[in-house]
């Protein structure tokens, strides 16, 4: 088995999968005027079955099926059986916005779902449903609840709630996510907002900086776990007499993308290099046959040498990326 190594010695075990564009969510700091309609069909499961047999021969491990929205595809449950049977893969994860994952969840899991992060922008009904764009649909932030809730019932070893931190929008709710942390088996994670084409405007008003969650974390008593292998790009705290966790997620930090050990394919089987990249290289024509698998995997191998050392988020520069819906972040 090779092993994805770049220029910079960074080794790639962990693969993020889009598998649709499509959303029908509408938040305020990715696609508040919806999703457009796609003129593009997304992978099969045929060609998503032979990408991560590629990837796992390299040395990837890990697999996170995004969107858009994941669970708008009708075969969900395929996709994730199809990832989950490659050997390899020893974590097959799920980012979602929980709308329709309760529902879902036992047969996901018997399709070898292990990990899923939730979406929960806000703990507070309305602020939730303004975050999300909601307009004639209600119960959104139960929906999440309740996903989460039934993932740890169901014995899913890895449960996480993403908040995307907006000043002035969920920021002063930041000590009751805490408190959810006390009483909950889950790792809450504070994102920072990244700035994309088509946000420019509310990152300016909304972007809030995690280093100040950060002082208030260790002022607190909270402590900095160890990385363990195949971490993202979280800083985890954690904290005595606590069920949970709290992790930050700093792309603006100094050195964030020294540790980073994650590729993108986009929902038609481009590999993005990073999320901030200029390119994405199609690999599609590889994933018509098994038998291609050998120049799939020397075309991916071949395409690191263009992966570069950092992202230019702090510059301003956020390469082609109009917003993350189309990459799941």
């Amino acid at each position: 088995m090779g092993v994805l190594t770049d220029s910079y010695d960074r080794k790639f075990n962990y693969l993020r999968l889009s598998v649709t564009e499509t959303c029908n969510y509408r938040c305020v700091y990715c696609l508040p005027n919806g999703c457009e309609k796609s003129s593009y069909a997304p992978l099969s499961v045929p060609e998503i079955r032979n990408l991560v047999t590629a990837f796992a021969s390299l040395g990837v491990s890990k697999v996170r099926i995004t969107g858009g929205e994941p669970t708008a595809r009708e075969d969900i449950v395929e996709i994730v059986e199809a990832v989950a049977s490659v050997p390899g893969i020893k974590t097959t994860a799920l980012t979602t916005n929980a709308y329709r994952l309760s529902s879902l969840l036992s047969a996901l899991k018997l399709a070898g779902l292990n990990a899923v992060n939730v979406s929960v922008d806000s703990l507070n009904i309305n602020r939730f449903d303004e975050i999300t764009g909601a307009r004639t649909d209600q119960g959104r932030l139960l929906k999440a609840i309740n996903g989460i809730e039934h993932a740890l019932a169901l014995g899913i070893s890895s449960v996480k709630a993403n908040v995307v931190l907006l000043k002035g929008m969920n920021d002063a709710e930041i000590p009751a996510f805490f408190e959810w942390a006390k009483e909950t088996p889950i790792s809450v994670r504070f994102i920072e907002l990244m700035q994309t084409a088509d946000n420019s405007k509310l990152f300016a008003q909304r972007h809030l900086a995690t280093s100040t969650l950060q002082k208030t974390l260790l002022n607190g008593g909270w402590t900095p776990r160890n990385r363990r292998a195949g971490d993202g790009p979280a800083q985890v705290y954690q904290r005595t007499g606590y069920r949970g966790t709290i992790g930050l997620v700093a792309p603006y930090s100094t050195n964030f993308c020294k540790s980073c050990n994650r590729l993108r394919v986009t929902s038609t089987g481009a590999l993005r290099l990073c999320l901030f990249g200029e390119a994405d290289y199609p690999l599609r024509p590889l994933l018509q046959h098994p038998l291609q698998c050998d120049e799939l995997r020397s075309t991916i191998n071949g395409l690191l040498v263009n992966k570069g050392r950092t992202h230019r988020l702090s510059e301003g520069m956020f390469g082609n990326t109009r917003n993350l819906a189309a990459f799941g972040g």
